[in-house]
């Protein structure tokens, strides 16, 4: 599945709730999210309009080894794609 182009760092923030994250805290141009699910875990994300590809599988990545389920599964669950 094809990671999105144009999201930006405040669009993840706000799909990543369907996970369980919330907005914790905000340094300079760097946003760091926490969930309770499964355990804790933070997620550091930066502050830009667009996000940068390598950047976005990183983080997407991180969330699916948290929850146990592959990087296509968690792009599906935030984006509604197949």
């Amino acid at each position: 599945m094809k990671l999105p182009r144009d999201l930006s760092g405040d669009d993840l923030v706000g799909a990543l709730a369907a996970f369980g994250y919330r907005l914790v805290r905000q340094s300079g141009s760097h946003m760091r999210v926490v969930t309770q699910e499964h355990g804790e875990h933070h997620v550091t994300i930066p502050r830009r309009p667009t996000l940068r590809v390598g950047t976005l599988a990183g983080i997407l990545g991180d969330v699916a080894d948290h929850f146990g389920l592959r990087r296509d599964e968690v792009l599906s669950r935030l984006f509604g794609e197949p």
